[in-house]
């Protein structure tokens, strides 16, 4: 049937910032889609203990007012999180991500800040995954297409509907839709198992951070250096 009709978890962070090891936590979602249509959600909201900026606020619209009246100590949310995706995936299902590095390696800081066991500890020692990245299986199978990769662009190019864009629930149903639109697409793609796929995103993972990280190096950035660690940066791992 192939894993793309098949369960699969939409995941997303919305958060204090964008860099992923000091930015915090706000809002998450695990959703479960079969075949395209939601199943089942779990979200939470997270009082991060920081100021969240106003531009970060700006685009998902959580405040410091509500986080602090309806949101949940930061810890029990990243245990929470981590306990669901583990879960999945000690039960073999995959996890979809859109860019997967950034929302994974900054869940694997917070479960660090707050002395909470890793994904791996949590997996017994196991690589974390399955994961599907919508970003990374497009940019590999449509390397050449012009234009923006962000989720909506991308989105929009596979005719998936974004509901509300920046919103954590909506973001991890889309890329769950996203990832099935790729596959239906690129049949190639739709016959590798979850783990094949999982494997092949670490290499093409590498292969363009590799070239991009030449590039910017011919550019005169010498001392460049660009992080192709995937699920999760390399320092994160």
């Amino acid at each position: 049937m192939g894993w793309h009709r098949e369960l699969l978890i939409g995941f997303d962070l919305e958060t204090t910032g964008t860099d992923p090891r000091e930015a915090r936590i706000v809002t998450a979602a695990v959703i479960e889609v079969a075949d395209g249509e939601r199943r089942g959600h779990r979200t939470w909201l997270a009082d991060p203990g920081i100021p969240i900026p106003a531009g970060a606020t700006a685009v998902h619209g959580i405040t410091d007012a509500r986080a602090a009246a309806e949101g949940s100590p930061p810890d029990r949310v990243a245990d929470a999180v981590a306990e669901a995706l583990t879960g999945y995936w000690r039960a073999g299902v995959p996890v979809v991500a859109y860019n997967a590095p950034f929302d994974l390696t900054l869940l694997a800081a917070e479960l660090r800040r707050h002395r909470l066991p890793s994904l791996a500890e949590r997996l017994g020692g196991a690589p974390v995954g399955p994961v599907i990245d919508p970003l990374t299986v497009d940019r590999a199978v449509d390397r050449y297409r012009k234009g923006s990769r962000r989720l909506s662009a991308v989105c929009a190019e596979y005719g998936v509907t974004l509901e509300e864009a920046h919103d954590a629930s909506a973001d991890a149903l889309a890329a769950a839709r996203l990832a099935r639109a790729i596959a239906l697409r690129h049949p190639k793609v739709a016959a590798l198992g979850a783990a094949a796929l999982h494997e092949r995103q670490i290499g093409w993972a590498a292969e363009r951070a590799a070239d991009f990280q030449a590039y910017l190096r011919r550019k005169g950035e010498r001392g460049a250096v660009v992080d192709g660690g995937w699920p999760l940066h390399a320092e994160a791992a």
